[in-house]
Order: C-alpha cells, then sequence, then structure tokens
C-alpha cells in the first residue's frame, strides 16, 4: 500500500466475504446510460426519421435483411446489458479493521482501500439521472491521493449518509471494530450561510469573463466594420456556444450554495442538476484564498478557495467547485467562513486584523516606520504599515506602482496572512502547521532594488502562497522565522483523528460565530 493510504492490491480472503456488499442494481445502468442510448440511437435513428417524415418505418430495400439487423441490435443490447449485470455483481465495498475497500472488475480484478485515519474530505454526488433513483456516490479523498480518490457509485442516498456518518466516526475513532452493520447517526449541523441565486447571476455577469468577452465582441464589430466583412461574426459561433457552457456549468455548480457546521466539519451543498454535498474538516483544510476583482469591489463581493489534501491540482469544473470555499459572498460571509476554517485566529482582534487583509493600505504614516525590529532609517528594512502588515519597501515602487503599498505580511500566532493587489484583491492564509516547504526567489531587477519573493508549498490547488517584493533582509528572517512556527505547529498536532479533536465540543447552536453582528444570509 502506498503511504497516501490508497492502493490496488489483491481479493479479498474468503474469511472476510461475510463482510462485503453491493451496490445498488441499478448503479451500473446510472453510469452506462450513455452506452444504452448510442445503441438505441445506432438502429433506431433511421426509422425515427421516416416515421416523422410519414413514410413506412422500415426502409424497404433492405429486404430479408431487417431479421438479421434486429438479431444483430438485440444481441448486442444483451451483450451490453449482460456486461452491466456482471459489472454490478462483482462490485462490492467492505468497511473493516481501518479501511474502507472497493473491490471491482470480472475480468481484470482490482481493489482499492484507504485507511480511514487518511481520509480528508467527503462527498456525496448525484448526477441528475441518479436523483431521479434516489441514488448518490459517495467520494472520499485520503491524503495525497490527487486523482486516486475512491468512489463508490451507487447507493440509496440514505445509505449512503449513513456510511459517510459511520466513516466518519470510524475515522475519529468513536467506533471500533470490523462490524459494519451497527448504525451510527449522521451528526447534527448548523447552516452558517447561503448564497442568493441573484447574487450568484450577478457575480457571473460582473465577472471577470464577461469584461473580456465584452472587449473581444467590441473589437470584433470594429474588424468587421473596418473591413466590411460580416462572416467573421460566423468564425465566433464555437465560442460563443463555448462561453455559454462555461457560465451554465458555473451557474449549475454554484446554484443553492449552503454552507454549515457540524462536528464532523464544513458541510458545502450546491448544485443545479447535479447535487454535491462536500464535508471538510477545518484542521485539513491547507491554505485559503480570498479575492474580490475591480468590478466586484462596487458590490462588497469576495471569492474563497482552498486548497485540501486529497483533491490534487488537476483542472476541470469539478474540481474547481470542489475548492470553492464561498463562490460569492459579502464581507460578513467571508468573516463567518474564516472563523470556521480557523477558530483560532491567533490575535486578540480577527475583524479588524481580517479586515485589513482584505482591503488595507499602507498608509503614508505608516511608511516611516521598520518592521522586523529593523533600526530606524535602515535602507534595507521593510516598511510596516499601522495596520501590522509589512510591505514593499518605499524603494521598490517603481517594480510595483500600484501595489507596493499593499503587497505585505503579517504573522500571527496560529497562521501566516499574505495580501497582494491593488485593484485584484488577494488575502492568503496559511495555517503555520501546513507549510510543507519554503523558497526564496529573486531575479536581477529584484535584485536591484533588494527586495526579494518568498513562496510558501503547501499541497495542489488553486491557492499559490507568495509573498511579492519583501525586503531581502526581511523575507530571510520570515523564512527562518516561519520554519520555526511550522516546526512548533506540528508537534502540537497529536492525532491524526481530526473528528476526535472536534467530537466533544457544543451543541450546533452554540458554536462560536463571526466577528460580525450583521446577519451573513442578508449582507
Amino acid at each position: 500500500m502506498s503511504p497516501d493510504g490508497s492502493a490496488t492490491v489483491g481479493l479479498p480472503t474468503k474469511a472476510d466475504d461475510g463482510d462485503w456488499r453491493r451496490v445498488h442494481p441499478a448503479s451500473p445502468f446510472v453510469r452506462g446510460w450513455v452506452a444504452l442510448a448510442a445503441v438505441g440511437y445506432f438502429f433506431g435513428r433511421d426509422a425515427f426519421e421516416r416515421m416523422l417524415q410519414g413514410r413506412d418505418i422500415l426502409d424497404p430495400n433492405l429486404n430479408g435483411r431487417v431479421p438479421w439487423l434486429l438479431a444483430g441490435g438485440g444481441i448486442l443490447l444483451l451483450l451490453t446489458v449482460g456486461g452491466f449485470i456482471l459489472s454490478w455483481y462483482f462490485t462490492r465495498y467492505q468497511v473493516a479493521e481501518g479501511y474502507v475497500r472497493v473491490n471491482t472488475g470480472f475480468v481484470f480484478k482490482q481493489q482499492r482501500q484507504a485507511r480511514l485515519d487518511r481520509v480528508q474530505a467527503i462527498d456525496i454526488v448525484q448526477p441528475l439521472l441518479a436523483r431521479i433513483f434516489g441514488l448518490a456516490e459517495l467520494k472520499f479523498d485520503v491524503a495525497d491521493a490527487g486523482e486516486s480518490a475512491v468512489r463508490l457509485a451507487y447507493l440509496p442516498l440514505d445509505q449512503a449518509k449513513q456510511l459517510r456518518a459511520t466513516i466518519l466516526a470510524r475515522a475519529a475513532g468513536v467506533v471500533s471494530g470490523p462490524e459494519t452493520q451497527e448504525a451510527v447517526p449522521e451528526a447534527p449541523e448548523y447552516v452558517v450561510l447561503s448564497v442568493p441565486p441573484s447574487r450568484l447571476i450577478g457575480s457571473l455577469l460582473l465577472s471577470e469573463q464577461t469584461v473580456g468577452i465584452l472587449l473581444g465582441a467590441v473589437a470584433s464589430i470594429a474588424i468587421s466594420v473596418y473591413t466590411e466583412n460580416s462572416a467573421i461574426f460566423l468564425a465566433l459561433i464555437p465560442a460563443v456556444l463555448g462561453i455559454g457552457a462555461a457560465y451554465w456549468s458555473s451557474f449549475n455548480k454554484g446554484y443553492n450554495f449552503t454552507a454549515a457546521i457540524s462536528p464532523d466539519g464544513i458541510r458545502l451543498r450546491y448544485g443545479l442538476l447535479d447535487t454535491q454535498a462536500q464535508t471538510l474538516p477545518p484542521g485539513r483544510i491547507q491554505a485559503l484564498k480570498v479575492t474580490q476583482p475591480p468590478i466586484w469591489r462596487i458590490f462588497g463581493w469576495y471569492r474563497m478557495q482552498v486548497n485540501v489534501a486529497g483533491y490534487g491540482g488537476a483542472a476541470g469544473n469539478e474540481n474547481a467547485a470542489r475548492t470553492t470555499l464561498l463562490p460569492v459572498g459579502m464581507k460578513p460571509d467571508v468573516m463567518r467562513m474564516l472563523s470556521l476554517v480557523l477558530p483560532d485566529p491567533g490575535v486578540e482582534d480577527p475583524e479588524r486584523v481580517f479586515t485589513s487583509g482584505l482591503e488595507g493600505l499602507a498608509g503614508l504614516d505608516g511608511l516611516a516606520g521598520l518592521g522586523g525590529g529593523a533600526p530606524a532609517g535602515s535602507a534595507s528594512a521593510g516598511s510596516t504599515s499601522t495596520d501590522g502588515f509589512v510591505t514593499t519597501p518605499r524603494r521598490a515602487r517603481l517594480l510595483a506602482p500600484l501595489g507596493w503599498r499593499r503587497n505585505g505580511f503579517l504573522a500571527t500566532r496560529t497562521a501566516l496572512l499574505i495580501r497582494s493587489g491593488r485593484w485584484w484583491r488577494t488575502l492568503v492564509l496559511v495555517p503555520h502547521q501546513r507549510t510543507q516547504s519554503m523558497a526564496l526567489q529573486q531575479g536581477p531587477l529584484a535584485r536591484r532594488f533588494g527586495v526579494a519573493d518568498l513562496v510558501f508549498h503547501t499541497t495542489a490547488g488553486p491557492v499559490v502562497p507568495r509573498l511579492y517584493q519583501a525586503d531581502v533582509e526581511q523575507a530571510v528572517q520570515l523564512f527562518d522565522q516561519q520554519a520555526a512556527r511550522a516546526r512548533e505547529a506540528r508537534k502540537r498536532q497529536t492525532s491524526e483523528q481530526w473528528l476526535a479533536e472536534v467530537s466533544g465540543q457544543a451543541p450546533p447552536q452554540s458554536l462560536p460565530k463571526a466577528p460580525t453582528q450583521e446577519d451573513p444570509q442578508h449582507g
């Protein structure tokens, strides 16, 4: 078995056969309906077209070949259905002895297994056809598994929820022993925010993508008028279809987005046609990013994304949706989610600190001070703003004329905050124990101005923590200090069983709220 807890191993012994269960009998048909549709289309397209035209369903030119065609189609259909049945019969799963195992294949047999104490996140996925049949796919990721996440498809929805609760309980050590029959109640939850459809639509219409589309449309019209050639619009049809599909995918994935907190982690639900329910243990989130495009500043909207161990860095709409902690939200929503991801921010006034990270800008009075204990007047020291963030030194303002007063960092007792961007605002938060490695980078221009970039490595994902154009001495000092903070934080992290650390918390109604008096659902 690989160190990440996910492996392909031999088949189970006969002594274990009593513990194995099969998925729902309709599972192969839900997964392979495209194959059935292809068979029907291939053999029925001509007959359907003739029926619409008012002609005979069967072509008289076929003569005596009709029975052979029907026999061939029937055999192909039987083979397809037979393959589905064999696929169902040989697909089994087991939760026992600290592992979850999925057995597949009747010609090439394979078993995937994952250690329960390495479970990073658990999703319940319901494609449209599965929702019609009341089925769901259970997908859970283990540390560093990347694209090898274990999938169990399909189970009745109630059974999938029950199995998820069992896996979470065993991951915490609450339930022990090889039995898979004992009922484990699903942990209660408390909804903390939801995204209204109107806000989601507005965020898509006012996104960077829309701005690019409008600029491209203006350029196309100008070229068409200048060249007196309208054929250019025909060439844009594929692009228009692709853009429409991208908008629809974003709307479909973000529709009815709801976040809730429970003892087993942060629960996210979203989707219009294909619904998905995620469970993210907050202690397993490796890094978090809050962004605000320029147009969104008018409405006070923000987007939040995370890196989660086990999700991997693969691109695609599905992975983008899974790493989105908040597709669009107001500042109270951001504060609420930050309080869930980092219950102990490590500062006395977290709202002021996070607000400075989201909106702050080094004031002119702050440029006179010097951070990190450097002596006043030192030419090499970075600038410390009045809000505590150490920013790019004034001498390097030519490298970032707009962003040098905003680019900066602040280390609390529990996390490192990195802010950047004057127009496209970004705040990155990395818990100290999640810092895996670091790298100092300095190009020739940066060397000329005495600054350097510091890159922090976590698990793969949409968040790439990077401190831009810090004073060299400040960057080296931060490099050493952050390495020490990471070591100390990892020493205090005593258990792989993350659910055990929160299973004794107060009821959901008494869970801590964000440091604000505003209602996050009506911000």
